[in-house]
Order: structure tokens, then C-alpha cells, then sequence
């Protein structure tokens, strides 16, 4: 069985505009998320899912440095991209991850991977009871279940978002949840403004000379030193209908 991760990623964003190819810590934020998820034992091939934009191709340029396959389809429709893409690289379970999360661990995306396969489920998250820190999202899914709502799903965030119809429609899917033992959602680890940069950017500063770290790594660091969290706590993230 295949299991595909696809990341998505394009350079137009209204609070940061070309974050996903900015520099973080001698390499782009894309290239840290790669590489990163790279790391996860149970992915057979990563993918790059960009847009047409003629700003996106310098996108495409970064995946052939890095290495990875590339789709690009619709920039609003990102179900759309998402059902596409995984037709064209036959995944049979698709792994969801966004470009602005480049603290993503290769540990919880296996451990996502197993509760999905073990709870027999066609959507498994650790975010839909939300205990991580946000920016270590991972959303498991099967592509019959992409299929389903990729015809089902008619509301713009829906279409946006890629995965509410899941979670909102648990009548339709088996849903897995894979929680933390304690609740850590009050960090924010994404990337979406210059704060949110900054704050990232001094964490890898923290662990020179490795490309890699995992989350319980990052959060002693931020324990102990807690005015780094203070650098982005303010910044208030968008709800998914904020389109």
C-alpha cells in the first residue's frame, strides 16, 4: 500500500507573503518541512503540491533541488490539487502536511500513520483533538476517502481547507484521533507572520549544526526559556472559514 506524503505549497499568503522560500537557518522553510518528513519511516514518496502561478515556479525549482515530485494544479481549489495529485503519484493513503510547519516531526507522523492503520480509519489526525503544538499538524487519510469528498464537498473552506468535510461529516468516515498525554496546543510553532518566523528561526538557532530535532526537544527549550514563546503569542490564528 502506498503512502504518499503531499505537502502543499505556494508563494502568495496575506500575512507573509514567500514564506515558504524564505531562509531559515541556511535553507528555506519548504526545504526544512521536506526534509523533515523525509524522516518519517512510513512515507514512500513526498510531493510538492503547487499552483499553475507563474510565482509558484520558483516552487517548482526548489522541489527539483530537493529532489521531490511536483503536481501543480488549482490555487483556490486545494481539494481539488490535493485528489489530483495523488492521482498522479497512486497513493492509496495520502498524508496531509502544510509548507509552514517546518518544526513537523517525522515521529508523530509515523505515530498518525499507525493509529489511522491500527484504528482501521479513514481519517486519522492529531489535530482534530488538538493537544500538539500548532504547526505539527498531520492528517492521515485514505484516497477513496479523498474521492468521496472531493465530489461531496461544496462550501469554499471546504474546497480550501482540504479536510473539514472529514471531520465534520463522522457519520460518512472512521475517525482516529492521536493525542498527546498532555495538552501543548497553546504553543505556536507555524509559520504565518514575521513573528511566527522569528520565532522558529531562534529555535533552530538553538540546536546548531543539526538539521533535525524533535518536538519534546523543542518544547524543553521553550519551557526553559519562555520569552521565545512570547515572540509570537500574540498573533491569532485564522479560523477555517477566514477564506
Amino acid at each position: 500500500m502506498k503512502i504518499a506524503a503531499i505537502i502543499q505549497a505556494r508563494m502568495g499568503s496575506t500575512r507573509l507573503p514567500g514564506k515558504v522560500l524564505m531562509d531559515l537557518s541556511g535553507k528555506t522553510v519548504l526545504a526544512r518541512v521536506v526534509e523533515r518528513v523525509r524522516r518519517a519511516r512510513l512515507i514512500d514518496e513526498v510531493v510538492i503540491a503547487t499552483t499553475p502561478s507563474q510565482s509558484d515556479d520558483r516552487i517548482v525549482d526548489q522541489a527539483k533541488q530537493l529532489g521531490v515530485a511536483v503536481f501543480r494544479g488549482s490555487e483556490q481549489d486545494v481539494l481539488d490539487r490535493y485528489w489530483r495529485a495523488s492521482q498522479q503519484c497512486h497513493a492509496e493513503v495520502i498524508v496531509r502536511i502544510t509548507s509552514d510547519c517546518p518544526l513537523i516531526d517525522a515521529e508523530l507522523i509515523d505515530a498518525t500513520i499507525r493509529v489511522f492503520f491500527d484504528q482501521h480509519a479513514d481519517y486519522a489526525s492529531n489535530s482534530i483533538t488538538a493537544t500538539y503544538p500548532r504547526g505539527l499538524d498531520v492528517e492521515v487519510f485514505t484516497a477513496q476517502a479523498l474521492e468521496l469528498t472531493h465530489k461531496s464537498a461544496q462550501k469554499s473552506y471546504e474546497r480550501e481547507h482540504v479536510t473539514p468535510y472529514f471531520y465534520e461529516h463522522p457519520e460518512l468516515f472512521r475517525l482516529a484521533s492521536q493525542t498527546s498525554q498532555s495538552d501543548y496546543n497553546h504553543h505556536r510553532w507555524t509559520v504565518d507572520t514575521p513573528e511566527d518566523l522569528e520565532f522558529v528561526g531562534s529555535v533552530y538557532k538553538n540546536f546548531p549544526g543539526r538539521d533535525y530535532f524533535g518536538w519534546k526537544e523543542v518544547l524543553e527549550l521553550v519551557e526553559r526559556n519562555p520569552a521565545l514563546t512570547g515572540i509570537n503569542a500574540h498573533i491569532r490564528q485564522k479560523q477555517l472559514q477566514e477564506t
